[in-house]
C-alpha cells in the first residue's frame, strides 16, 4: 500500500498513482486483444474497455 504521493507540494491519494499505472497496462492488454482478434467476441466494446480498466485497477490495488 502506498502512502500519499507528493507532487510539487500537492498531496494526492494513492488511488491516483494506481489509476495512472492502470492505464498503460489496460492499453497493452487491449492491444493484444485487438491484435489476436479476440476483441470481436465482445458485444459492447466501450463497456468492455471500461470494465477491463476497472479490473486492472482493482488488481493493482490488491496485489501491488
Amino acid at each position: 500500500m502506498l502512502s500519499e504521493f507528493d507532487l510539487f507540494g500537492v498531496f494526492m491519494a494513492p488511488i491516483v498513482v494506481y489509476a495512472v499505472a492502470a492505464f498503460p497496462v489496460t492499453m497493452a492488454i487491449r492491444f493484444v486483444l485487438w491484435w489476436t482478434g479476440l476483441m470481436g467476441w465482445f458485444w459492447h466494446l466501450a463497456l468492455f474497455e471500461v470494465a477491463l480498466y476497472a479490473c486492472v485497477l482493482c488488481f493493482l490495488i490488491l496485489y501491488v
